[in-house]
């Protein structure tokens, strides 16, 4: 018998339960995390939930603290360790790559967004000035360089992420993170909808479409708004609900852009558990959608495509490589091509389901969850020799 491998798991801000859950079935798993965002995200209760076996050690302080005193720890500790595996390829991950160096044990990084083009999306929003959007860009460069340099293989989310990563690596592979459950991402007939759509209130006698999105710079509510707005100017009662930590954000941005009676068709939720809950939204759902002004592997709509739910996505970065011929792709800001996608949706929902159920055959055969963590042990496997 081959004996488990020791990794060590370093997160830099937030991870996903799945992904946790997942390595703790394919190694001796350790975490090491922020305290604060480990306990705000809610994964700290997920964690003690699941009853997945693994160590958690928990670094406390803001930034710059928890980056001195992850630094300090993963030196002591990594050395236990065959593998240590790092979340991003920024900051948190220039610490893992010293402390692998120092300790001599071998670094994976993974890389889930576009550094660059994520942080642009701050100074086209205005919430940065020039000279900071300059240095900031620099200094991401940089440490994606560094970390591309030093770490044994810079796993990326989806070809289009590889690609990125292969610039400042040339270990850079595909990594699927934690891929989509298929089982549990499945299709709903139509009375099986209407019964979702009782168990967690929502309209029966609306066109629903689901925005799986936490509310951040990259993304983009306010199209998918206007969208569902036009829309209804065009005679279909159509409503849109917004899960996540930041849905009272989505349900002010609808009152900020002027819509009229937006209390009556945008709807907002906390966060649903992503294994046990949030299938049944996209499952119920006439259609899915997912806006943003960058995006790196947009795993949500990758969901959406495993209950066969029709999508609407913007057609950049990821999506744009992922989701052809499988969704409804429409120009960056585009609301009313967003609409008339939707539309057509609503009049050629049999054809709309078609299209969507050969993505979930894509998904099935691409980004299935047990294919995501065989590739990934035998990566790590592989690294450490």
């Amino acid at each position: 018998m081959t004996a488990r491998l020791k990794i060590l798991f370093f997160v830099e801000g937030f991870t996903d339960i799945r992904f946790v859950i997942g390595l703790s079935e394919i190694c001796d798993l350790t975490m090491m995390v922020p305290a604060r965002q480990y306990a705000e995200s809610g994964l700290d209760r997920r964690v003690e939930a699941s009853g997945a076996l693994l160590s958690v050690t928990r670094i406390p302080g803001g930034r710059l603290a928890f980056q001195a005193r992850s630094l300090v720890r993963l030196i002591r500790e990594a050395g236990r360790f065959d593998v240590v595996l790092s979340q991003e390829v920024l900051r948190g991950s220039f610490n893992a790559n010293i402390a692998g160096l120092l300790r001599r044990v071998p670094v994976v990084t993974y890389m889930g967004i576009a550094p660059v083009e994520y942080f642009r999306c701050r100074r086209e929003r205005g919430r940065i000035s020039l000279p900071a959007a300059l240095a900031g860009e620099a200094v991401i460069r940089l440490l994606m360089w560094i970390n591309g340099k030093l770490a044994a293989r810079t796993l990326a989310m989806g070809p289009y992420l590889r690609d990125i990563a292969a610039h400042y690596s040339r270990r850079a592979l595909v990594g699927l993170y934690y891929g989509v459950d298929t089982t549990t991402f499945r299709p709903a007939d139509r009375e099986e909808r209407m019964a979702l759509r009782r168990k967690w209130d929502l309209p029966t006698d609306k066109f629903l479409i689901f925005l799986s999105s936490r509310i951040s710079h990259e993304k983009d509510p306010e199209t998918v708004l206007r969208a569902t707005a036009r829309l209804r100017q065009r005679g279909v009662d159509a409503a849109v609900i917004n899960l996540g930590g930041g849905y009272q954000d989505f349900l002010a941005l609808a009152s900020q852009l002027g819509i009229d009676d937006a209390d009556t068709w945008v709807l907002g939720r906390p966060a649903a558990h992503p294994m046990t809950e949030v299938a049944d939204y996209f499952r119920c759902a006439d259609a899915a959608a997912l806006a943003s002004l960058a995006e790196g592997a947009a795993y949500s709509t990758l969901e959406a495509l495993a209950c066969a739910t029709p999508l609407v996505a913007t057609n950049i970065g990821g999506m744009a490589v992922q989701l052809k011929g499988f969704a409804q792709l429409t120009p960056r800001q585009d609301a009313e091509a967003m609409a008339d996608a939707f539309l057509w949706i609503n009049h050629h929902p049999d054809e709309a389901r078609a299209q969507a159920q050969r993505g979930r055959e894509h998904v099935q055969r691409e980004w299935e969850r047990t294919k995501a963590f065989t590739e990934l042990a035998a990566i790590l496997r592989d690294v450490a020799g």
